[in-house]
């Protein structure tokens, strides 16, 4: 076992600066490296991006029901990064896609029907909900080109399609939370 294994031993980082990357490559869970411009690397990357982006939200003042719901979308969201750091291994469960649905469900039934397309915006809190739904959905594109490479289980997946709406409707939540409405988009307004 050479110097850096030792150091990692029982997925403990012991040491932070490996220099094992310094020619452009990176190791995945399972002990086998790969490029870092890889579609695998990349997939996590996104993922990883979208959980600090819900870190940055969580620093906004919210209902605890939306807090508590984030905090458990941040810990799926690695067991979402463990499952694209170990080829062939499905983490992701039926469960977590479901209770999405329901949390889904829970925050939209207060909210008015949409009538018309919103802006993202309004309150801070609501415009970076917005902004994390928006790289959800870049993280399930960079999933989808993975998964045309190499399998990713349906839970995976379904999982990042429906945290972009559960973050669309937590969004308008947030704003009605903050005591504002939504932001409707005015068909045409600059055009002349």
């Amino acid at each position: 076992m050479n110097d850096n294994e030792q150091e990692r031993k029982g997925n403990r980082l012991s040491k932070i600066v490996t220099r094992t990357g310094d020619a452009g490559t990176t190791g995945l869970g399972d002990g086998s490296r790969t490029t870092k411009d890889s579609l695998r690397i990349d997939a996590i990357g996104e993922v990883d991006e979208l959980n600090s982006g819900l870190g940055v939200l969580l620093c906004e003042d919210m209902p605890e029901a939306m807090r508590a719901a984030l905090l458990d979308v941040q810990n799926d969201l690695f067991d979402l990064g463990g499952e694209l750091c170990l080829p062939g291994m499905a983490v992701m469960k039926d469960a977590q896609v479901a209770r999405l649905e329901a949390q889904a469900e829970a925050f939209n039934a207060d909210l008015p029907m949409l009538k018309e397309f919103i802006l993202p915006g309004g309150t801070r809190a609501a415009a970076l909900a917005h902004l994390s739904r928006t790289v959800c959905r870049r993280a399930e594109r960079s999933m989808v080109r993975l998964h045309g490479a190499e399998p990713l289980s349906d839970a995976a997946r379904r999982y990042v399609n429906r945290l972009s709406d559960l973050l669309f409707i937590l969004g308008r939540a947030l704003n009605r939370a903050g005591g504002r409405g939504d932001v409707l988009w005015q068909k045409g307004k600059n055009a002349a």
